[in-house]
């Protein structure tokens, strides 16, 4: 059988699902909803339809899930519990902090209406949380190290932008290579903010701004730079759009500890992205398999990358991954 996904929200995110599902020969994608005049949205399938988001609830019978692709910070906390309702739904919220709280609340939409919803999918959230728990579960003792990087993080693009005299601009967060070997070498160092990752800045300037003093405030930005060893370089605007246009990331989870009479054992798992949306809704796409599959079983509810078994994420059937993957 065919699993019908609908798209709600149609940015990077959303793009990479609609290329995701072309390669996943059991889905289709039946509809994109946008916020946009559905005339002004220009989608890769051509035969796909575009509506207004306004209107979605009136496709809960033709939809199977549905993938939601909009901000973790003004979108999913809204349209997460309210589409839950209506859809089973697979979702990228990563706010960490405020996971709980809005599991909950997705949860009190979906169970009562026989939905089910995965929520805060994607690399972190998602696929390093798993190797953080395997990690955990099977080296019972030792320590979780994560690296996030070398890569374009977009929120602190953003907040570098917002910096007054800032025209344009991207930052990377890079891996302190020599704390990444001291945690590989299995010795369980006590490791600072500052010693794991350092902090690239790209900047374009307004004409007239005052580069010294834009520097000085992104350094000292609070939540953001201030922990960190940051450089801030100045380029054009065609620097910036030839050579940073690009969203690459990645990053490892290490577990390293010790087990038996004192042996060093190293867990790690590791990821190197040239597209950042483009990995990250192929991990949607791979869940919205499993929120069907749990939703026919009859399994209600929120859930997350935790819940989820692995068998439900392929296309394969269970004789099949017995045969060819274990």
């Amino acid at each position: 059988m065919t699993i019908r996904v609908g798209i709600a929200g149609y940015g990077n995110l959303g793009r990479g699902v609609e290329s995701a599902i072309g390669q996943n020969k059991d889905m289709e994608l039946v509809g994109v909803f946008s916020r946009r005049n559905p005339e002004d949205v220009k989608l890769l399938t051509n035969h796909v339809p575009v509506y207004k988001m306004e209107d979605i609830q009136d496709f809960t019978d033709t939809i199977d899930v549905l993938i939601l692709c909009g901000g973790s910070k003004n979108d999913l906390p809204e349209q997460g519990p309210a589409l839950a309702a209506l859809f089973n739904t697979v979702d990228s919220f990563d706010t960490h902090a405020k996971i709980p709280e809005y599991f909950e609340a997705v949860d009190g939409s979906a169970k009562p209406n026989g939905k089910t919803a995965i929520i805060s999918v994607g690399w972190d959230p998602g696929l390093f949380s798993i190797n953080r728990l395997y990690g955990e579960a099977v080296l019972s003792e030792g320590e979780t190290y994560t690296f996030w990087g070398k890569g374009l993080s977009q929120g602190h693009s953003d907040a570098v932008r917002r910096v007054e005299g800032v025209k344009g601009a991207v930052q990377y967060t890079i891996p302190n290579p020599d704390a990444v070997d001291k945690v590989r070498s299995g010795s369980l160092p006590e490791l600072t903010t500052r010693e794991k990752h350092t902090r690239d800045c790209y900047v374009v300037l307004e004409d007239g701004a005052n580069a010294d003093e834009v520097k000085t405030t992104i350094v000292t930005m609070p939540d953001y730079f201030t922990d960190y060893d940051t450089t801030v370089t100045f380029i054009t605007e065609e620097e910036l759009k030839r050579d940073h246009s690009a969203m690459p990331h990645g990053g490892f989870v290490i577990r390293s500890g010790k087990t038996g009479t004192g042996n060093a054992q190293v867990m790690e798992y590791s990821l190197k992205l040239e597209s950042n949306p483009e990995f990250t809704s192929s991990v949607l796409v791979a869940y919205a398999r499993a929120a069907y599959r749990l939703n026919q079983n009859g399994d209600a509810g929120a859930k997350t990358v935790f819940d989820i078994a692995p068998g439900l994420l392929s296309p394969k059937s269970a004789a099949e991954l017995r045969k060819e993957l274990l």
